[in-house]
């Protein structure tokens, strides 16, 4: 498998980021040596960043990554060591290990990414079980991946550990809770207060709680530590972000708020247009400030475009995965993407484990403009298989290069994956809400 031809339209500022980046890779890897003593990276994440030609930015940061599958085959060895070094920092004697994927159990590519999950962490030498959140499953149930592999799910058991309970499948106590399921529709009960448990990712990790913009908040400071470290604009790496509460799309409450969340944000961004000479019209995302799967997203150009929503738009505003309601968004720059896929606008997932980066690929949507959500119907994926590895830069080859480019990528998805460990311990006390 080769790597996939990008079509890309380069600027020079770009270029000069990511010559920046490849000639300070030993100062950049120390940097986040000396970060990874301070702060515990999450188990595993995913990335999606976007490469506009004058600065590349995470757009989403997700905690609970549903496309292992979508790796290519060799990436997998590297995930499995990353994997490794997790489970020793979490729970060095763990033996099992009980993985909680979501309850959609007729998506077959979402099953093909946790018999893939499945196979990486047995590598590691743990033995796994799938333990569901469905109520409508009730004994052991084989599933079907979209290759046509069988897994077995098993109804979740709460028993008795000593003073407190656990948390397993019948006759399995797992050392580990690994939750491959995002928590959209509330924590229930039953994965609270485990007695000598480890969970991952931990509770106010998930939907039910999390919020983008406390994550943005956090990359926002990490962006700024890091590029005082290099000595570059924050910005080329950076995307302005507003918070709007209070919203009720159906009835038009708070919509003034999000028109002035709108305006000062592309206010500041019209500023650095300016600074850097760009000609491209700004826009920004507005999207739902908890949940996944491309729910609850709408571009605007404008305050005027908040408040013209029609009947459509509005009712697809205000509700997301699992029907929950949507009251609080963040409206976020708009990052352009430049590269093209077989024709299609392109931007890459990067996925980590631990604090490694052990693959990606790039969603791929023929049906959607540079400057629109490629995570939507009419989206394929391509696979990343790297010629050489491309946890480090090679200075001998164009920043271009694929090597030096996905480099790039993933020191950019690292930054994020830093702030979603700073995000998590500053938000330690909202997980039993």
């Amino acid at each position: 498998m080769t790597t996939p031809h990008l079509q890309t339209a380069l600027s020079g500022e770009l270029a000069q980021l990511e010559c920046t980046m490849i000639d300070a890779t030993a100062q950049i890897e120390r940097w986040f040596r000396m970060q990874w003593q301070d702060h515990t990276p999450p188990f595993y994440g995913s990335v999606d960043v976007r490469n506009a030609g004058y600065k590349i930015a995470p757009v989403d940061t997700n905690l609970f990554p549903g496309g292992f599958n979508n790796l290519s085959p060799e990436m997998v060895p590297m995930a499995v060591m990353a994997a490794q070094a997790g489970v020793d920092k979490y729970c060095p004697d763990a033996r099992n290990l009980l993985l909680i994927p979501e309850n959609h159990t007729r998506n077959t590519y979402y099953l093909q990414n946790v018999y893939r999950l499945i196979q990486i962490l047995r590598q590691t030498g743990l033995v796994v079980r799938l333990g569901t959140l469905n109520p409508e499953i009730t004994q052991p149930t084989d599933l079907i991946t979209a290759e046509g592999q069988t897994i077995t799910v098993e109804p979740l058991l709460r028993y008795k550990h000593g003073a407190g309970e656990r948390l397993g499948v019948a006759g399995f106590d797992p050392c580990m809770v690994l939750l491959n399921n995002d928590l959209t529709s509330g924590i229930p009960a039953i994965l609270r207060h485990l007695d000598s448990q480890i969970l991952l990712p931990p509770l106010h990790g998930g939907w039910a709680v999390r919020r983008k913009t406390n994550h943005f908040a956090a990359y926002d400071s990490v962006a700024k530590a890091f590029a005082n470290e290099l000595k570059i604009d924050d910005w080329l790496i950076n995307p302005y972000f507003a918070k709007a509460s209070g919203i009720d799309f159906s009835d038009g409450t708070g919509v003034a708020a999000l028109q002035d969340a709108v305006s000062d944000t592309l206010s500041k961004i019209r500023i650095k247009y300016a600074e850097y000479n760009i000609k491209e019209e700004p826009f920004l995302i507005v999207k739902a400030d908890a949940g996944t799967y491309g729910m609850g997203i709408m571009q605007v150009k404008s305050p005027d475009d908040v408040a013209s929503l029609n009947r459509k738009q509005r009712n697809k505003m205000s509700v997301i995965k699992e029907g929950a309601q949507v009251h609080e968004v963040i409206v976020q720059e708009g990052v352009p993407t430049i590269e093209l896929v077989n024709g299609g606008a392109a931007e890459p997932v990067v996925y980590m484990m631990d604090r490694f980066v052990v693959g990606g690929f790039y969603r791929v949507n023929t049906q959607r403009g540079r400057d629109e959500n490629l995570n939507a119907p009419g989206m394929t994926f391509q696979p990343l298989a790297f010629e050489k590895p491309c946890n480090v830069a090679d200075s001998s080859e164009q920043p271009c290069s694929d090597t030096n480019r996905f480099y790039t990528y993933g020191v950019v998805a690292r930054l994020a994956l830093l702030a979603a460990s700073q995000e998590l311990e500053q938000t330690t006390h909202l997980a039993d809400l």
